[in-house]
Protein backbone atom coordinates (compact mmCIF):
# COMPACT_ATOMS: atom_id res chain seq x y z
CA UNK A 1 0.00 0.00 0.00
CA UNK A 2 1.49 3.35 -1.10
CA UNK A 3 -1.19 5.60 0.40
CA UNK A 4 -1.57 6.02 4.15
CA UNK A 5 -5.02 5.33 5.64
CA UNK A 6 -5.94 8.99 6.28
CA UNK A 7 -4.87 10.09 2.77
CA UNK A 8 -6.80 7.16 1.30
CA UNK A 9 -9.95 8.17 3.18
CA UNK A 10 -9.55 11.74 1.93
CA UNK A 11 -8.96 10.52 -1.63
CA UNK A 12 -12.07 8.32 -1.55
CA UNK A 13 -14.23 11.43 -1.09
CA UNK A 14 -12.62 13.13 -4.10
CA UNK A 15 -12.90 10.06 -6.34
CA UNK A 16 -16.67 10.07 -5.77
CA UNK A 17 -16.66 13.38 -7.72
CA UNK A 18 -15.20 11.87 -10.92
CA UNK A 19 -17.55 12.69 -13.80
CA UNK A 20 -16.50 10.13 -16.42
CA UNK A 21 -14.15 7.17 -16.93
CA UNK A 22 -10.41 7.79 -17.07
CA UNK A 23 -7.47 5.54 -17.93
CA UNK A 24 -3.99 5.75 -16.41
CA UNK A 25 -1.26 4.73 -18.86
CA UNK A 26 1.80 3.65 -16.90
CA UNK A 27 5.37 3.09 -18.08
CA UNK A 28 7.46 1.24 -15.49
CA UNK A 29 10.73 -0.65 -15.18
CA UNK A 30 12.23 -2.79 -12.42
CA UNK A 31 13.53 0.04 -10.19
CA UNK A 32 12.03 0.89 -6.76
CA UNK A 33 10.28 4.07 -7.97
CA UNK A 34 8.63 2.06 -10.78
CA UNK A 35 7.39 -0.52 -8.27
CA UNK A 36 5.95 2.22 -6.03
CA UNK A 37 4.37 3.97 -9.02
CA UNK A 38 2.72 0.78 -10.25
CA UNK A 39 1.44 0.12 -6.71
CA UNK A 40 -0.02 3.67 -6.59
CA UNK A 41 -1.73 3.28 -9.97
CA UNK A 42 -3.15 -0.12 -8.97
CA UNK A 43 -4.38 1.36 -5.69
CA UNK A 44 -6.11 4.26 -7.48
CA UNK A 45 -7.81 1.83 -9.88
CA UNK A 46 -9.02 -0.31 -6.97
CA UNK A 47 -10.62 2.72 -5.32
CA UNK A 48 -12.96 3.75 -8.18
CA UNK A 49 -14.82 1.89 -10.89
CA UNK A 50 -14.23 4.96 -13.11
CA UNK A 51 -10.42 4.43 -13.09
CA UNK A 52 -8.63 1.75 -15.12
CA UNK A 53 -4.94 1.42 -15.97
CA UNK A 54 -2.85 -0.13 -18.71
CA UNK A 55 0.87 -0.57 -19.38
CA UNK A 56 2.29 1.74 -22.06
CA UNK A 57 5.55 3.05 -23.50
CA UNK A 58 5.87 6.70 -22.46
CA UNK A 59 8.75 9.13 -23.03
CA UNK A 60 10.09 8.60 -19.50
CA UNK A 61 10.17 5.54 -17.29
CA UNK A 62 8.83 5.53 -14.64
CA UNK A 63 5.85 7.77 -15.47
CA UNK A 64 2.09 7.64 -15.94
CA UNK A 65 -0.39 9.76 -17.87
CA UNK A 66 -4.00 10.63 -16.97
CA UNK A 67 -6.35 10.33 -19.95
CA UNK A 68 -9.94 10.32 -21.08
CA UNK A 69 -10.98 7.06 -22.74
CA UNK A 70 -9.68 7.08 -26.33
CA UNK A 71 -7.91 10.42 -25.93
CA UNK A 72 -4.43 11.46 -24.73
CA UNK A 73 -5.06 14.48 -22.50
CA UNK A 74 -1.40 15.48 -22.24
CA UNK A 75 -1.14 15.30 -18.43
CA UNK A 76 1.83 13.14 -17.31
CA UNK A 77 3.55 12.53 -13.96
CA UNK A 78 7.18 11.38 -14.21
CA UNK A 79 7.55 10.63 -10.52
CA UNK A 80 5.16 9.76 -7.72
CA UNK A 81 2.95 12.82 -7.03
CA UNK A 82 2.73 12.59 -3.27
CA UNK A 83 3.95 15.11 -0.67
CA UNK A 84 3.16 18.63 -1.85
CA UNK A 85 2.12 17.24 -5.27
CA UNK A 86 -0.70 15.04 -3.93
CA UNK A 87 -3.21 17.83 -4.61
CA UNK A 88 -1.89 18.07 -8.19
CA UNK A 89 -2.71 14.38 -8.68
CA UNK A 90 -6.22 14.73 -7.23
CA UNK A 91 -7.01 17.79 -9.37
CA UNK A 92 -5.65 16.10 -12.51
CA UNK A 93 -7.91 13.08 -11.96
CA UNK A 94 -10.98 15.29 -11.42
CA UNK A 95 -10.29 17.71 -14.28
CA UNK A 96 -9.46 15.01 -16.84
CA UNK A 97 -12.72 13.27 -15.86
CA UNK A 98 -14.61 16.42 -16.88
CA UNK A 99 -14.94 18.41 -13.67
CA UNK A 100 -14.37 22.09 -14.53
CA UNK A 101 -11.23 23.67 -13.01
CA UNK A 102 -11.82 26.50 -10.51
CA UNK A 103 -10.57 29.18 -12.89
CA UNK A 104 -12.29 32.37 -14.10
CA UNK A 105 -14.23 31.86 -17.33
CA UNK A 106 -12.18 34.65 -18.93
CA UNK A 107 -8.97 32.67 -18.24
CA UNK A 108 -10.53 29.46 -19.60
CA UNK A 109 -11.32 31.29 -22.85
CA UNK A 110 -7.74 32.64 -23.01
CA UNK A 111 -6.34 29.11 -22.69
CA UNK A 112 -8.68 27.66 -25.32
CA UNK A 113 -7.67 30.37 -27.82
CA UNK A 114 -3.91 29.57 -27.65
CA UNK A 115 -2.69 28.39 -31.08
CA UNK A 116 0.42 26.31 -31.83
CA UNK A 117 2.06 23.34 -30.12
CA UNK A 118 3.11 23.81 -26.47
CA UNK A 119 4.91 20.91 -24.75
CA UNK A 120 5.73 21.90 -21.16
CA UNK A 121 8.00 20.01 -18.75
CA UNK A 122 8.28 21.10 -15.11
CA UNK A 123 11.11 19.87 -12.87
CA UNK A 124 10.01 19.77 -9.23
CA UNK A 125 10.89 18.40 -5.83
CA UNK A 126 8.15 16.85 -3.70
CA UNK A 127 9.14 19.06 -0.72
CA UNK A 128 8.74 22.27 -2.76
CA UNK A 129 5.70 24.32 -1.71
CA UNK A 130 5.88 26.55 -4.80
CA UNK A 131 5.96 23.70 -7.33
CA UNK A 132 2.30 22.58 -7.12
CA UNK A 133 1.07 25.98 -8.33
CA UNK A 134 3.10 25.57 -11.52
CA UNK A 135 2.20 21.89 -11.98
CA UNK A 136 -1.52 22.54 -11.48
CA UNK A 137 -1.53 25.58 -13.80
CA UNK A 138 0.17 23.66 -16.63
CA UNK A 139 -2.13 20.67 -16.08
CA UNK A 140 -5.20 22.94 -16.39
CA UNK A 141 -3.83 24.30 -19.67
CA UNK A 142 -3.27 20.74 -20.95
CA UNK A 143 -6.79 19.64 -20.00
CA UNK A 144 -8.43 22.66 -21.67
CA UNK A 145 -6.37 22.87 -24.87
CA UNK A 146 -5.51 19.82 -27.02
CA UNK A 147 -2.39 21.60 -28.38
CA UNK A 148 -0.83 21.77 -24.90
CA UNK A 149 0.85 18.94 -22.95
CA UNK A 150 2.58 18.92 -19.57
CA UNK A 151 4.87 16.47 -17.81
CA UNK A 152 5.75 16.91 -14.13
CA UNK A 153 9.25 15.51 -13.50
CA UNK A 154 10.40 14.71 -9.96
CA UNK A 155 14.07 15.73 -9.87
CA UNK A 156 14.86 13.01 -7.30
CA UNK A 157 13.56 10.30 -9.65
CA UNK A 158 15.40 11.69 -12.70
CA UNK A 159 18.70 12.89 -11.21
CA UNK A 160 20.75 12.32 -14.38
CA UNK A 161 18.36 14.42 -16.45
CA UNK A 162 18.39 17.23 -13.85
CA UNK A 163 22.19 17.24 -13.67
CA UNK A 164 22.63 17.13 -17.46
CA UNK A 165 20.49 20.29 -17.72
CA UNK A 166 22.23 21.95 -14.73
CA UNK A 167 18.88 22.43 -12.99
CA UNK A 168 19.62 23.73 -9.47
CA UNK A 169 16.30 25.40 -8.56
CA UNK A 170 12.71 24.23 -8.60
CA UNK A 171 10.29 24.60 -10.15
CA UNK A 172 12.12 24.92 -13.48
CA UNK A 173 9.94 24.82 -16.59
CA UNK A 174 10.93 23.93 -20.15
CA UNK A 175 8.72 24.70 -23.16
CA UNK A 176 9.33 22.71 -26.35
CA UNK A 177 12.71 21.58 -24.93
CA UNK A 178 13.89 25.18 -24.27
CA UNK A 179 14.13 26.91 -20.82
CA UNK A 180 10.87 28.80 -20.14
CA UNK A 181 11.04 29.95 -16.51
CA UNK A 182 12.14 29.20 -12.98
CA UNK A 183 10.46 29.77 -9.62
CA UNK A 184 6.84 30.02 -8.65
CA UNK A 185 4.53 31.03 -11.53
CA UNK A 186 0.77 31.44 -11.47
CA UNK A 187 -1.53 30.51 -14.33
CA UNK A 188 -1.87 34.23 -15.17
CA UNK A 189 1.93 34.61 -15.29
CA UNK A 190 2.34 31.62 -17.60
CA UNK A 191 -0.38 32.93 -19.92
CA UNK A 192 1.29 36.35 -20.00
CA UNK A 193 4.61 34.68 -20.94
CA UNK A 194 3.02 32.81 -23.86
CA UNK A 195 1.49 36.07 -25.09
CA UNK A 196 -2.06 35.81 -23.72
CA UNK A 197 -1.92 38.57 -21.09
CA UNK A 198 -4.11 41.64 -20.46
CA UNK A 199 -3.76 44.51 -22.94
CA UNK A 200 -2.55 47.92 -21.60
CA UNK A 201 -5.42 49.82 -23.30
CA UNK A 202 -7.94 47.64 -21.47
CA UNK A 203 -6.44 48.83 -18.14
CA UNK A 204 -6.20 52.50 -19.14
CA UNK A 205 -9.90 52.54 -20.09
CA UNK A 206 -10.99 51.73 -16.51
CA UNK A 207 -12.96 54.37 -14.56
CA UNK A 208 -11.11 56.16 -11.71
CA UNK A 209 -11.05 54.45 -8.31
CA UNK A 210 -11.78 55.93 -4.90
CA UNK A 211 -8.94 53.82 -3.44
CA UNK A 212 -6.28 52.10 -5.53
CA UNK A 213 -4.07 49.65 -3.65
CA UNK A 214 -0.63 48.95 -5.13
CA UNK A 215 0.53 45.51 -3.97
CA UNK A 216 -1.37 42.32 -3.22
CA UNK A 217 0.29 40.88 -0.11
CA UNK A 218 -1.26 40.77 3.39
CA UNK A 219 -1.17 44.59 3.75
CA UNK A 220 -2.69 45.20 0.31
CA UNK A 221 -5.39 42.56 0.71
CA UNK A 222 -6.35 43.91 4.13
CA UNK A 223 -6.42 47.49 2.83
CA UNK A 224 -8.60 46.56 -0.15
CA UNK A 225 -11.10 44.61 1.98
CA UNK A 226 -11.41 47.44 4.51
CA UNK A 227 -11.89 49.99 1.69
CA UNK A 228 -14.43 47.85 -0.19
CA UNK A 229 -16.45 47.36 3.01
CA UNK A 230 -16.94 51.15 3.06
CA UNK A 231 -18.77 50.82 -0.25
CA UNK A 232 -16.21 52.80 -2.27
CA UNK A 233 -14.72 51.86 -5.66
CA UNK A 234 -11.60 49.83 -4.89
CA UNK A 235 -8.89 48.31 -7.04
CA UNK A 236 -5.75 46.26 -6.41
CA UNK A 237 -2.84 46.31 -8.82
CA UNK A 238 -0.22 43.70 -7.94
CA UNK A 239 2.94 42.37 -9.52
CA UNK A 240 2.27 39.03 -7.78
CA UNK A 241 -0.82 38.52 -5.62
CA UNK A 242 0.32 37.22 -2.23
CA UNK A 243 3.78 38.73 -2.48
CA UNK A 244 6.57 37.47 -0.22
CA UNK A 245 4.18 35.26 1.79
CA UNK A 246 4.03 32.86 -1.18
CA UNK A 247 7.69 32.01 -0.47
CA UNK A 248 7.11 31.40 3.25
CA UNK A 249 6.86 27.75 4.18
CA UNK A 250 5.74 27.52 7.80
CA UNK A 251 3.77 30.27 9.58
CA UNK A 252 3.34 29.65 13.31
CA UNK A 253 2.79 33.16 14.70
CA UNK A 254 -0.40 34.17 12.90
CA UNK A 255 -2.63 34.51 15.93
CA UNK A 256 -5.66 32.15 16.07
CA UNK A 257 -4.13 29.78 13.49
CA UNK A 258 -1.52 27.53 15.12
CA UNK A 259 0.25 26.61 11.90
CA UNK A 260 -0.23 27.22 8.19
CA UNK A 261 1.80 27.58 5.01
CA UNK A 262 2.30 30.74 2.94
CA UNK A 263 0.52 29.54 -0.24
CA UNK A 264 -2.47 28.37 1.86
CA UNK A 265 -2.74 31.75 3.57
CA UNK A 266 -2.51 33.55 0.22
CA UNK A 267 -5.29 31.32 -1.21
CA UNK A 268 -7.48 32.33 1.76
CA UNK A 269 -6.63 36.02 1.23
CA UNK A 270 -7.53 35.77 -2.45
CA UNK A 271 -10.82 34.06 -1.61
CA UNK A 272 -11.64 36.79 0.93
CA UNK A 273 -10.80 39.59 -1.54
CA UNK A 274 -13.08 37.97 -4.15
CA UNK A 275 -16.01 38.20 -1.69
CA UNK A 276 -16.03 41.97 -2.31
CA UNK A 277 -16.41 44.17 -5.35
CA UNK A 278 -12.65 44.67 -5.72
CA UNK A 279 -11.07 45.02 -9.17
CA UNK A 280 -7.93 42.84 -8.99
CA UNK A 281 -5.31 43.53 -11.67
CA UNK A 282 -2.59 40.90 -11.20
CA UNK A 283 0.84 40.70 -12.89
CA UNK A 284 1.06 44.47 -13.24
CA UNK A 285 4.16 46.32 -12.04
CA UNK A 286 3.98 49.96 -10.95
CA UNK A 287 6.46 52.28 -12.66
CA UNK A 288 5.62 55.74 -11.27
CA UNK A 289 2.93 57.90 -9.70
CA UNK A 290 1.92 61.52 -10.13
CA UNK A 291 -0.69 63.63 -8.33
CA UNK A 292 -2.78 65.81 -10.66
CA UNK A 293 -6.54 66.30 -10.15
CA UNK A 294 -6.41 62.58 -9.41
CA UNK A 295 -3.49 60.30 -8.72
CA UNK A 296 -2.18 58.76 -11.94
CA UNK A 297 -0.39 55.44 -11.52
CA UNK A 298 1.77 54.44 -14.49
CA UNK A 299 2.39 50.71 -15.04
CA UNK A 300 5.38 49.08 -16.74
CA UNK A 301 3.20 48.14 -19.74
CA UNK A 302 2.33 51.83 -20.30
CA UNK A 303 -1.19 51.75 -18.84
CA UNK A 304 -2.35 54.64 -16.62
CA UNK A 305 -4.75 53.98 -13.71
CA UNK A 306 -6.48 56.90 -11.96
CA UNK A 307 -7.66 57.17 -8.36
CA UNK A 308 -8.71 59.71 -5.71
CA UNK A 309 -6.41 58.06 -3.17
CA UNK A 310 -3.65 55.42 -3.29
CA UNK A 311 -2.31 52.92 -0.77
CA UNK A 312 1.20 51.62 -1.52
CA UNK A 313 1.76 48.12 -0.09
CA UNK A 314 4.49 46.78 -2.36
CA UNK A 315 6.21 44.82 0.42
CA UNK A 316 9.82 43.68 0.33
CA UNK A 317 12.05 41.18 -1.49
CA UNK A 318 15.07 39.06 -0.55
CA UNK A 319 18.14 41.22 -0.03
CA UNK A 320 21.03 40.39 -2.37
CA UNK A 321 24.59 40.07 -1.04
CA UNK A 322 25.79 42.15 -3.98
CA UNK A 323 29.02 40.24 -4.64
CA UNK A 324 30.46 38.96 -7.94
CA UNK A 325 28.90 35.66 -8.96
CA UNK A 326 25.56 36.14 -7.19
CA UNK A 327 23.55 37.16 -10.26
CA UNK A 328 25.60 35.05 -12.67
CA UNK A 329 24.86 31.84 -10.75
CA UNK A 330 21.28 32.58 -9.66
CA UNK A 331 19.41 29.25 -10.00
CA UNK A 332 22.75 27.68 -10.94
CA UNK A 333 23.82 27.11 -7.35
CA UNK A 334 22.77 30.44 -5.80
CA UNK A 335 19.36 30.00 -4.16
CA UNK A 336 17.05 31.85 -1.79
CA UNK A 337 14.54 29.15 -0.75
CA UNK A 338 15.99 26.22 1.24
CA UNK A 339 12.62 24.42 1.36
CA UNK A 340 12.23 24.45 -2.42
CA UNK A 341 15.77 23.96 -3.64
CA UNK A 342 17.40 22.12 -0.71
CA UNK A 343 16.63 18.59 -2.06
CA UNK A 344 18.58 19.37 -5.27
CA UNK A 345 21.75 19.69 -3.16
CA UNK A 346 21.44 16.28 -1.50
CA UNK A 347 24.91 14.96 -0.60
CA UNK A 348 26.62 18.22 -1.60
CA UNK A 349 28.43 20.98 0.32
CA UNK A 350 26.60 24.30 0.67
CA UNK A 351 26.93 27.66 2.40
CA UNK A 352 24.27 29.80 4.06
CA UNK A 353 24.96 33.54 4.14
CA UNK A 354 23.25 35.11 7.16
CA UNK A 355 23.14 34.38 10.88
CA UNK A 356 19.66 35.69 11.69
CA UNK A 357 16.63 33.48 12.31
CA UNK A 358 15.99 32.81 8.60
CA UNK A 359 19.64 31.91 7.96
CA UNK A 360 19.94 29.56 10.93
CA UNK A 361 16.56 27.92 10.20
CA UNK A 362 17.81 27.37 6.63
CA UNK A 363 21.08 25.86 7.87
CA UNK A 364 19.22 23.48 10.23
CA UNK A 365 16.87 22.36 7.42
CA UNK A 366 19.71 21.90 4.93
CA UNK A 367 21.86 19.94 7.40
CA UNK A 368 19.30 17.12 7.19
CA UNK A 369 19.71 16.90 3.40
CA UNK A 370 23.18 18.00 2.31
CA UNK A 371 26.66 16.69 3.16
CA UNK A 372 27.90 19.83 4.94
CA UNK A 373 26.67 23.37 5.69
CA UNK A 374 28.91 26.38 6.31
CA UNK A 375 27.20 29.42 7.86
CA UNK A 376 28.81 32.82 7.12
CA UNK A 377 27.87 35.70 9.46
CA UNK A 378 29.21 39.24 8.99
CA UNK A 379 28.92 40.20 12.68
CA UNK A 380 30.99 38.80 15.56
CA UNK A 381 27.95 36.89 16.88
CA UNK A 382 24.91 35.18 15.34
CA UNK A 383 21.66 37.15 15.62
CA UNK A 384 19.32 34.13 15.68
CA UNK A 385 17.24 33.15 18.72
CA UNK A 386 19.07 31.07 21.35
CA UNK A 387 16.86 28.03 20.79
CA UNK A 388 17.86 27.97 17.09
CA UNK A 389 21.55 28.46 17.89
CA UNK A 390 21.53 25.53 20.34
CA UNK A 391 19.95 23.31 17.70
CA UNK A 392 22.47 24.47 15.08
CA UNK A 393 25.52 23.82 17.25
CA UNK A 394 24.23 20.31 18.06
CA UNK A 395 24.49 19.29 14.40
CA UNK A 396 27.64 17.38 13.35
CA UNK A 397 27.78 18.61 9.73
CA UNK A 398 27.64 22.38 10.29
CA UNK A 399 30.50 24.89 10.50
CA UNK A 400 29.83 28.46 11.67
CA UNK A 401 32.13 31.27 10.52
CA UNK A 402 31.54 34.57 12.34
CA UNK A 403 32.96 38.03 11.63
CA UNK A 404 33.48 37.20 7.95
CA UNK A 405 32.57 39.12 4.80
CA UNK A 406 31.47 37.34 1.64
CA UNK A 407 33.79 38.42 -1.19
CA UNK A 408 32.78 36.35 -4.23
CA UNK A 409 30.72 33.35 -5.32
CA UNK A 410 32.81 31.39 -7.81
CA UNK A 411 31.97 28.90 -10.52
CA UNK A 412 32.05 28.01 -14.20
CA UNK A 413 28.65 26.79 -15.44
CA UNK A 414 27.47 26.34 -11.84
CA UNK A 415 28.71 27.36 -8.38
CA UNK A 416 31.96 25.70 -7.27
CA UNK A 417 32.90 27.78 -4.23
CA UNK A 418 32.74 30.90 -2.11
CA UNK A 419 35.49 33.34 -1.10
CA UNK A 420 35.31 35.37 2.12
CA UNK A 421 37.42 37.83 4.11
CA UNK A 422 38.23 37.04 7.76
CA UNK A 423 37.51 40.47 9.28
CA UNK A 424 39.93 39.88 12.18
CA UNK A 425 42.98 39.09 10.03
CA UNK A 426 41.91 40.57 6.62
CA UNK A 427 42.92 37.20 5.15
CA UNK A 428 40.97 35.99 2.08
CA UNK A 429 39.89 32.34 2.24
CA UNK A 430 38.05 30.05 -0.17
CA UNK A 431 35.71 27.10 0.39
CA UNK A 432 34.85 24.59 -2.33
CA UNK A 433 31.11 23.88 -2.43
CA UNK A 434 28.20 23.46 -4.84
CA UNK A 435 25.48 25.73 -3.44
CA UNK A 436 24.98 29.09 -1.70
CA UNK A 437 21.74 30.03 0.08
CA UNK A 438 21.34 33.78 0.67
CA UNK A 439 19.37 34.62 3.83
CA UNK A 440 20.22 38.19 4.83
CA UNK A 441 16.82 39.76 5.24
CA UNK A 442 14.61 41.96 3.10
CA UNK A 443 14.75 45.21 1.14
CA UNK A 444 11.58 47.31 0.51
CA UNK A 445 10.11 47.46 -3.02
CA UNK A 446 10.06 51.26 -3.23
CA UNK A 447 12.72 52.07 -5.87
CA UNK A 448 9.96 53.28 -8.21
CA UNK A 449 9.02 56.02 -5.65
CA UNK A 450 12.46 57.63 -5.46
CA UNK A 451 12.10 61.43 -5.40
CA UNK A 452 8.30 61.18 -5.11
CA UNK A 453 7.68 60.37 -1.44
CA UNK A 454 9.86 60.64 1.68
CA UNK A 455 11.75 57.44 2.50
CA UNK A 456 14.38 56.57 5.10
CA UNK A 457 18.01 55.60 4.36
CA UNK A 458 17.09 51.96 3.58
CA UNK A 459 14.22 52.93 1.28
CA UNK A 460 11.26 52.40 3.62
CA UNK A 461 8.37 54.86 3.18
CA UNK A 462 7.93 57.12 6.22
CA UNK A 463 4.32 57.07 7.45
CA UNK A 464 2.33 58.79 10.22
CA UNK A 465 -0.16 57.24 12.65
CA UNK A 466 -2.82 57.11 9.90
CA UNK A 467 -0.30 55.43 7.54
CA UNK A 468 -0.25 58.67 5.54
CA UNK A 469 2.87 59.73 3.61
CA UNK A 470 4.22 63.22 2.91
CA UNK A 471 1.75 63.49 0.00
CA UNK A 472 -1.93 64.03 1.03
CA UNK A 473 -4.07 61.14 -0.23
CA UNK A 474 -1.10 58.81 -0.66
CA UNK A 475 -0.88 56.15 2.05
CA UNK A 476 1.48 53.21 2.60
CA UNK A 477 1.29 49.97 4.59
CA UNK A 478 3.23 46.82 5.38
CA UNK A 479 6.89 45.89 4.85
CA UNK A 480 7.55 48.79 2.45
CA UNK A 481 7.06 51.28 5.32
CA UNK A 482 9.19 52.26 8.32
CA UNK A 483 7.17 50.00 10.63
CA UNK A 484 9.75 48.66 13.11
CA UNK A 485 8.76 44.99 12.61
CA UNK A 486 8.06 42.98 9.46
CA UNK A 487 5.37 40.48 10.41
CA UNK A 488 2.32 39.26 8.45
CA UNK A 489 -0.08 40.16 11.25
CA UNK A 490 1.42 43.67 11.58
CA UNK A 491 1.18 44.18 7.80
CA UNK A 492 -2.50 43.27 7.86
CA UNK A 493 -3.13 45.73 10.69
CA UNK A 494 -1.29 48.53 8.90
CA UNK A 495 -3.24 47.78 5.70
CA UNK A 496 -6.52 48.16 7.59
CA UNK A 497 -5.23 51.36 9.21
CA UNK A 498 -4.20 52.79 5.82
CA UNK A 499 -7.64 52.02 4.34
CA UNK A 500 -9.39 53.77 7.23
CA UNK A 501 -6.97 56.68 6.82
CA UNK A 502 -7.75 56.86 3.09
CA UNK A 503 -11.51 56.75 3.72
CA UNK A 504 -11.18 59.56 6.27
CA UNK A 505 -9.16 61.57 3.70
CA UNK A 506 -11.88 61.04 1.05
CA UNK A 507 -14.80 62.15 3.23
CA UNK A 508 -12.88 65.28 4.32
CA UNK A 509 -11.88 66.23 0.76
Amino acid sequence: MVLEADIKAQLNQYLDLLESDIVLKVSVGSDETSKDMLALVEELASMSSKITFEKAELTRTPSFSVNRIGEDTGVTFAGIPLGHEFTSLVLALLQVSGRAPKVDQKVIEQIKKIKGEYHFESYVSLTCHNCPDVVQALNVMSVLNPNITHTMIDGAAFKDEVESKNIMAVPTVYLNAEPFGSGRMTLDEILAKVGSGVDASELSDKDPYDVLVVGGGPAGSSAAIYAARKGIRTGIVAERFGGQVLDTMSIENFISIKQTEGPKLVASLEEHVKEYNIDVMNLQRAKGIEKKDLFELELENGAILKSKSVIVSTGARWRNVGVPGEQEFKNKGVAYCPHCDGPLFEGKDVAVIGGGNSGIEAAIDLAGIVKHVTVLEFNPELKADDVLQKRLYSLPNVTVLKNVQTKEITGTDTVNGISYIDRDTEEVKHIELQGVFVQIGLVPNTDWLEGIVERNRIGEIIVDKHNGTTIPGLFAAGDCTDNPYNQIIISMGSGANAALGAFDYLIRN
